[in-house]
């Protein structure tokens, strides 16, 4: 798949429901977080931007995966508020069956090891969304073969974890990320477990397929290579927002 990516890292900022030009999709503000004595986040306010590709850096123990967990309500924050544009009420004061809906719903995630079901094969595991959202069978393996197919795997569709190297296994994860038309996509470390050349290969096809939808990535990372794909770059230290790089425009 030829790159479409280019040097001067500009965004592609869409509308989106909700939203105007340069309306936020995501907010927060004033974000606390701890971990019995260790106080993970500190007073942190993020705005990230519909349709752009931040990427939220740091060392271990940051607090950048707690912070990306607050943003995708995974976890809900000791103090502060995050309000998401396609949702009436916060994120932070949604009850549980609300904010596990919404990740269904609005909300695509990567992990760093892809978490993909060993048992299952690649089209069955990029159709678990769809399933778990009342899709019919047979119309969620369409779209999950459609996916599959759009980031280069038409030969994996039977082939299970195991079956696949890396690069092909966080490619799975990205079709499982797309499959329910995510408006957000929260990737934590989705480079971290391959090689260079692969990393390349996953960050390129990703960036290639949200440019065209329109889609917003939140990008955990601790490698400057996969940041330099993002049009902004933030830099998270001590529970901390210590820097902003603005590349919008750029």
């Amino acid at each position: 798949m030829t790159s479409t990516l280019t040097s001067t890292r500009q965004a592609v900022v869409l509308d989106a429901p909700g939203t105007g030009p340069g309306t936020p999709i995501l907010s927060a503000r004033g974000l606390r977080k701890s971990f019995g004595l260790t106080e993970a986040l500190r007073h942190v306010d993020l705005e990230v931007l519909p349709g752009e590709v931040l990427a939220i850096m740091g060392p271990s123990g940051s607090g950048k995966s707690t912070l990306l967990h607050c943003l995708a309500g995974v976890l809900v924050p000791d103090e502060g508020t995050i309000v998401y544009s396609g949702a009436e009420t916060p994120v932070s004061a949604m009850p549980e069956e609300e904010r596990s809906r919404l990740r269904l719903t609005d909300f695509g995630f990567v992990f760093q090891f892809g978490q993909l079901l060993p048992d299952l094969t690649a089209v069955d595991n990029v159709s678990i969304p769809l399933l778990l959202r009342g899709e019919k069978r047979g119309a969620a393996t369409k779209i999950a073969r459609y996916w599959l197919d759009r980031l280069g795997l038409e030969d994996a569709h039977d082939k299970r974890p195991a079956e696949l190297s890396g690069g092909q296994a966080q490619r799975v994860a990205i079709a499982r990320a797309l499959v329910n038309n995510a408006r957000i996509i929260f990737a934590d470390e989705p480079t971290g477990s391959l090689d260079s050349l692969s990393a390349e290969n996953v960050m390129t096809i990703l960036l290639e397929i949200v440019r065209e939808l329109g889609t917003t990535v939140v990008l955990i990372t601790h490698d400057a290579r996969t940041a330099a794909y993002a049009d902004r770059e933030v830099i998270v230290r001590d529970g901390r927002i210590a820097t902003t790089d603005w590349q919008v425009g750029a």
